[in-house]
């Protein structure tokens, strides 16, 4: 299904989300700061959306500190058609600075909303704009978000319910707002088609994203497929063993038959500085605005180079959560690689075609070139390096692909032997393959040649044929009966995790 939404993202969007970095909590001088560093940094890379996140229209009592010590008590600020609108903490002129910054530098203006109407708008009756129903009649107190106390769910059944968003989406693109995070709206596919549908009335253009993605409702694809962006799991953190659930999700949806315009969101890139808002030591009660303190991102560097390269080959939107500010090079270099962003952009879902025990193969073709693509030979094990090998009859390509490796800027030659690479924990092989020498690129300053050696026996594998329904849980396959390729082997080179 196609909407008028669609044509805003022909390719995934890119861009920048307050909410790993700082929670509930961003305000007008931090979200500038990040602002400043994104134009510099990321926007020339095609980077666009500059997103706050949850918590604008919370009211705290700080006691003079820039983020609150406890997460209660506060109270949602609202209009008086009981419409959100921005803290006076955070940010006590609206986001009128902000957004007139974004759309000056030529950045779009994006914020977060939850799903629903705020119980204190329901507490005072306030008017629905344009009615003459109150938000008493639209409110379903039996449904609300169990992680977010904010708001009760709406019954799209009673008069008013559309009018409602109608109002909300309205208010927002007055303020200028370019993009929408809707949350907690997945579990509910009538408020989704609501959003939608005030978006389309709407006279300005408005990117939508809908979040999270672990409650899907089973009859719920075609209103999500409405929107830009589905999320296709919870939270995803600087933490290794969430790439189990991303790699699930990736081989659960892979056949699903997105239209041209919807991007499946493999969430959001925990890179660099994150939780700046907390400098340890808060209760579970204030850390349920994110996971852990503050900190360097967790990740080291073959686990950036595996996160990205998921990303890439599952043409995933591209949202970076760190502290743009306090994001260490490394990242920058990555998040901006022009061969990663080149595949992200091509915006084609990369299958899986082969997975052992530990290792895990998926391949995306180029969008206009046949018999060019992607593939990414991934190492699951976090703790012992893995042989891969790439063999071109497993991955459907033709034995004269020329191969060049992503990260490691090398030109491998054709694939006319399989090839066979050592494969550090949580590492990656990233290669693009094609006919010629389309593939060269000016070869990386970091780590040594490659070496080449004599190739061990194969490791058993085994392809697959994955619908949606598939489980992803690696499987260990009979090995061949019939001898086993040949061809070089060779290790990647060496990064450095600083």
């Amino acid at each position: 299904m196609s909407t008028n939404l669609h044509r805003l993202t022909p390719r995934p969007p890119m861009g920048w989300n307050s909410y790993d970095s700082f929670g509930c909590f961003i305000n007008e001088r931090r979200a500038m700061e990040n602002l400043r560093v994104f134009t510099q940094r990321l926007k020339p890379h095609g980077y666009e959306y500059f997103v706050i996140d949850a918590g604008w229209f919370r009211q705290f009592d700080l006691g003079g500190r820039e983020f609150p010590t406890k997460s209660d008590p506060y109270t949602v600020r609202h209009d008086e058609f009981g419409r959100p609108i921005p803290s006076a903490n955070f940010f006590p002129d609206g986001f009128g600075r902000l957004a007139e910054a974004c759309h000056a530098a030529g950045v779009k203006f994006g914020v977060h909303m939850m799903r629903g109407i705020p119980r204190s708008a329901v507490a005072a009756n306030t008017p629905i704009k344009g009615t003459s129903c109150r938000a008493a009649d639209i409110a379903n107190a039996a449904d609300t978000c169990s992680w977010c106390p904010d708001n009760f769910g709406i019954d799209m059944r009673k008069p008013g319910a559309q009018a409602y968003y109608d109002s909300i989406i309205e208010l927002l693109a007055g303020w200028g707002v370019d993009f929408i995070k809707y949350d907690d709206i997945v579990p509910s596919p009538p408020e989704v088609d609501a959003v939608v549908n005030a978006i389309e009335k709407c006279p300005r253009d408005i990117v939508l994203s809908l979040s999270p993605g672990n409650g899907h409702n089973a009859d719920g694809w075609p209103a999500y497929f409405r929107a830009n962006m589905v999320r296709t799991s919870g939270d995803i953190w600087d933490n290794r063993g969430d790439f189990r659930w991303v790699f699930d999700r990736w081989q659960k949806f892979m056949d699903l038959p997105v239209p041209p315009g919807c991007w499946l969101d493999m969430d959001m890139i925990p890179f660099g500085e994150l939780q700046v808002w907390n400098p340890g030591g808060e209760t579970d009660e204030i850390l349920m605005n994110g996971r852990g303190s503050r900190r360097m991102s967790g990740l080291n560097s073959a686990q950036k180079r595996t996160f990205l390269t998921m990303r890439a080959l599952g043409a995933s939107p591209l949202m970076m959560g760190g502290n743009l500010p306090g994001t260490d090079e490394e990242s920058f270099q990555l998040l901006t690689d022009p061969q990663m962003l080149a595949c992200n952009q091509n915006g084609m879902m990369g299958k899986l075609v082969e997975y052992t025990d530990w290792t895990s193969t998926w391949l995306t073709p180029h969008r206009t070139k046949p018999g060019a693509g992607w593939f990414g030979i991934f190492n699951r094990d976090g703790a012992s390096a893995r042989e891969v090998v790439a063999d071109a009859q497993v991955l459907g390509i033709p034995p004269t692909s020329m191969l060049h490796d992503v990260w490691g800027r090398r030109d491998l030659g054709p694939l006319v032997t399989p090839l066979r690479v050592t494969l550090d924990p949580d590492e990656v092989l990233f290669v693009r393959y094609g006919q010629g020498s389309g593939a060269r690129a000016a070869p990386s300053p970091d780590g040594p040649p490659f070496s080449l050696s004599a190739p061990p026996s194969r490791p058993p594998r085994k392809t697959v044929d994955a619908g949606p329904s598939s489980t992803p849980t690696p499987t260990t396959a009979t090995p061949p009966t019939k001898g086993t390729p040949s061809g070089p082997k060779l290790r990647l080179p060496t990064f450095s995790d600083t």
